[in-house]
């Protein structure tokens, strides 16, 4: 293929939102730690993220204690992960201003902390979980937010809430859909395509068990007529093959309470993830995407592309220097396009 660049400033791309949580979220998680000993909750956190890692899912999450570990584990790397998801979008189709949000699973409201600060046009939040311990902190987080006061959030299983629920213009799922069976997964899927306006995300851990779910549900969907928006410029199958899987991260900081938690040092945690991004309107210019960290040599750079085409590695030689000075900003999981 041809020389690509990155999307620059001189084209229409939407504000990118910073991977860190926002101020007044941060403020909101250190006001309940008040009184807590942080060693309890840090052990608490411990034995919860290794029940959900085995497959136990949001179910040993019970008490008011367990919300808060979770959330001051999982919150930042979740609300990165889906920062970026939604940064993709936004990128892919600027011009997208929805109204109402629908967030299924939604835990401790993490995705829609996300989504109200990646698009302001967003005045209508209705959220879905049927952990009321989640639910409850959700609700104590968001009750100051500036953009999250007036909200409904429905407790109950999302997949019957969802039944229930009016459609809206952009729904997300995020680190849901492991949690359920295959059936139940293809079951919810439709039932989320069948509550989406415009736009559906689906977030899942970036290993290859959840890479596998994302592709099942696309897969699903195309059929159902849905287009990719990302990471994929096409709805081809997907042109990597084992062991190698379409995963991206997303590198963020971590607070003084979230190392704490993590029983960490380093100030900062990559977030590995994957995910799909499914539109009711197809998309006029494709983007390819780097799928791995371009590697910088003494004659040029090469980089693992996913084209409209399929797989390619594109190099960029050093004597090509508006090329190559464009192609050492591309980061794993920018989209990029080819020089007409």
């Amino acid at each position: 293929m041809g020389p690509c660049f990155r999307r620059d400033d001189s084209e229409l791309v939407a504000p990118m939102i910073p991977p860190d949580l926002p101020a007044e979220l941060k403020a909101a998680l250190d006001a309940r730690l008040e009184g807590l000993s942080r060693n309890d909750v840090a052990a608490r956190a411990a034995a919860i993220s290794k029940t959900y890692r085995d497959g136990g899912g949001s179910g040993a999450i019970r008490s008011e204690t367990d919300a808060l570990a979770y959330a001051l584990a999982r919150m930042p790397a979740t609300y990165a992960a889906v920062s970026a998801c939604l940064n993709a979008l936004g990128e892919a189709r600027p011009d997208f201003a929805p109204r109402a949000l629908l967030d299924v699973g939604a835990g401790p409201g993490t995705a829609s902390w996300a989504a109200a600060y990646a698009f302001p046009s967003l005045d209508s939040f209705v959220l879905l979980d049927a952990n009321p311990a989640l639910r409850a902190l959700a609700l104590e987080l968001l009750r100051d937010s500036s953009r999250l006061a007036d909200l409904n959030y429905d407790a109950g299983d999302a997949r019957a809430a969802l039944a229930k629920a009016e459609a809206a213009d952009l729904v997300i799922a995020s680190y849901l859909i492991g949690e359920l069976g295959e059936a139940e997964r293809k079951s919810l899927v439709e039932t989320m395509w069948g509550k989406t306006r415009d736009t559906l995300v689906i977030v899942e851990p970036g290993t290859p068990a959840g890479y596998a779910r994302i592709l099942a549900a696309r897969g699903e969907l195309i059929a159902a007529g849905a287009n990719v928006t990302a990471p994929c410029p096409h709805e081809a199958t997907c042109p990597l093959s084992p062991p190698d899987w379409c995963h991206f991260s997303q590198r963020l900081p971590r607070s003084r309470a979230h190392k704490q938690v993590k029983g960490a040092d380093v100030p900062f945690e990559d977030e590995r993830f994957s995910y799909v991004v499914m539109t009711r309107k197809p998309i006029e210019h494709r983007a390819s995407r780097v799928l791995a960290q371009p590697a910088i040599g003494k004659a040029d750079i090469s980089a693992k592309l996913c084209t409209p085409d399929g797989l390619s590695i594109a190099r960029v030689p050093r004597r090509d220097k508006a090329a190559y000075a464009s192609a050492r900003h591309w980061r794993w999981g920018d989209a990029v396009l080819e020089k007409s």
